[in-house]
C-alpha cells in the first residue's frame, strides 16, 4: 500500500512550531521568492538564473568586453557545460583570476579578468535592484511576522539572494535588524559584533550568503556597505563557494558560520521556500547541521512538483528532521508519499490556506494541492498566523 500523509496535519505542525515564542526561528529564502512576485506587467519582479543569464548576456554583448565575455562562456562549454548560466561565468572568471598572476590563462590575462569580473557584476546589480510593489506582498507579511511578537530568539533570515527586498520590507515595517555591518555612511564588516551578538531578540538577523548588491571592498581590502562603487573597488557578489582571496572570502565565510551556529541551536526550526537545492555548499551545511541536531527541524517548502527536486529528495529519504513538501507530495520522516485523498465531506469548512483540493480519483473525493511552495502563499500562511496569535491573546479568547 502506498504512503500517503496528511498535508492539513503536516500545515498544522509548522504553525505550531512558528507560533512557540522560545523556539530559535529561521527562513532560508532563495531565488524563487522575487519570482514569486509580478511586477506591473504581470513579469517576476526579479527573473530566474536561466532569464537572468540570457538578459546579461544581452546587455554584455553590447560592451567592450563582449569578446572576452563570449570566450569564458566558450571555455565552460568546451569544460562540458552545455549552457553556462551566471553563477558558473562568474566562478570561472574569478577562478582564472586566482591564477592568472601577470600572465594569461586560456586566453585572458589579469586586467582583462578584472574589467570581466566588474563588468558582469555591474549588470548583475543593474538587473537586480529593483523594489517592491506598494502592494502587500509575502516579503512584507513576513516582516509583519517578524514584528508581531516578542520572542526570547531573534529570527534569522538566511538568503543567497544579491536583491535588497528583505531591507526594504524590513525598514518599511519598523523592523531593526542587523546584517553583519555596523556605521552609517559607509557601514563596515564587523565579525566581533556578530559572533558577540548581544543585541535584543527583538532585531531580525539578515544574514547575505551570498553577498549584496550594495557591499563593496574597498581598495584596501576591506568590505563595507554603500550606495556608490569607486574606481580601484570592487563589487562583493559571491555566487559559489570558491576559495577567493582572504578578503572577499571573510563575510561569506562569516554567514556561513552563521547558518551553522544557528543549526546548532536547541530545537532550531528552519523554513526553506524558494530554495531549489541546487547549491552543494549549501547542501552540505544543511544536512551536517540536522544531523548534528536531532531536535532541530527543517521544513522545505518547494513550488511546483516534488520531483523537480531530486537533489532535496535525496536529504530528505536520508533525515527524518527534513520535511519536504511539494504540491503533489511530501517527505515526511524520511517516508516519501502522496497526499491523502479526502471524501468531500471530511474537508473542514472554511478552506485552509495551505492546501487547495482538487478532484481525487474516485468520485466524491479530493486530492490535496499544497501550496506554500509558492512564497506569496506562504506570506499569506503568516498573516493568518498573525491573526490567530492575536485572537489567543484577547481577554474573552476560549
Amino acid at each position: 500500500m502506498s504512503i500517503q500523509h496528511d498535508p492539513l496535519r503536516e500545515a498544522s505542525y509548522l504553525k505550531q512550531c512558528l507560533s512557540e515564542d522560545k523556539r530559535p526561528i529561521g527562513f532560508l529564502l532563495a531565488a524563487g521568492c522575487p519570482q514569486s512576485i509580478k511586477d506591473e506587467n504581470g513579469k517576476p519582479l526579479i527573473p530566474a538564473i536561466d532569464a537572468l543569464t540570457s538578459q546579461i548576456a544581452t546587455k554584455m554583448a553590447k560592451t567592450k568586453s563582449a569578446k572576452d565575455y563570449e570566450k569564458v562562456v566558450a571555455n565552460l562549454v568546451a569544460d562540458g557545460i552545455a549552457i553556462p548560466n551566471l553563477e558558473n561565468i562568474l566562478t570561472h572568471i574569478r577562478a582564472l583570476l586566482e591564477v592568472a598572476g601577470n600572465s594569461e590563462v586560456r586566453g585572458l590575462g589579469s586586467a582583462t579578468l578584472k574589467r570581466l569580473d566588474q563588468a558582469v557584476c555591474g549588470e548583475i546589480v543593474s538587473a537586480v535592484n529593483r523594489e517592491l510593489p506598494k502592494k502587500l506582498t509575502a516579503y512584507h507579511r513576513l516582516a509583519s511576522w517578524i514584528k508581531a511578537r516578542d520572542r526570547k530568539e531573534p529570527v534569522e533570515i538566511f538568503t543567497p539572494n544579491y536583491d535588497l527586498l528583505f531591507e526594504q520590507a524590513l525598514e518599511e515595517n519598523g523592523v531593526p535588524y542587523f546584517d553583519g555591518f555596523v556605521g552609517s555612511r559607509q557601514a563596515f564588516f564587523d565579525t566581533h559584533a556578530m559572533e558577540q551578538d548581544i543585541l535584543p531578540p527583538r532585531w531580525a538577523r539578515l544574514w547575505k550568503l551570498h553577498g549584496s548588491i550594495n557591499w563593496r571592498q574597498s581598495a584596501q581590502g576591506s568590505a563595507y556597505r554603500g550606495s556608490h562603487i569607486g574606481e580601484e573597488e570592487r563589487y562583493m557578489i559571491h555566487p559559489s563557494h570558491l576559495k577567493y582571496d582572504e578578503s572577499r572570502r571573510m563575510p561569506y565565510l562569516a554567514m556561513i558560520d552563521r547558518l551553522r551556529s544557528f543549526l546548532r541551536k536547541p530545537s532550531a526550526v528552519l523554513v526553506c521556500c524558494g530554495y531549489s537545492f541546487g547549491d552543494k555548499h549549501l547542501n552540505t551545511c544543511l544536512e551536517e547541521g540536522l544531523r548534528g541536531n536531532a531536535l532541530g527541524a527543517l521544513f522545505a517548502l518547494n513550488f511546483g512538483e516534488l520531483g523537480a527536486y531530486p537533489k532535496a529528495i535525496a536529504i530528505a529519504e536520508r533525515l527524518g528532521n527534513f520535511s519536504l513538501f511539494a504540491e503533489d507530495k511530501g517527505i515526511v520522516g524520511t517516508q516519501n508519499g502522496n497526499w491523502a485523498e479526502r471524501e468531500g465531506s471530511a474537508i473542514p469548512s472554511g478552506g485552509s490556506i495551505s492546501v487547495v483540493w482538487n478532484e481525487g480519483s474516485i468520485q466524491g473525493r479530493k486530492i490535496a494541492k499544497f501550496t506554500l511552495g509558492d512564497f506569496e502563499e506562504f506570506g499569506k500562511f503568516l498573516a493568518e498566523l498573525m491573526g490567530q496569535a492575536h485572537l489567543a491573546t484577547e481577554p474573552d479568547a476560549k
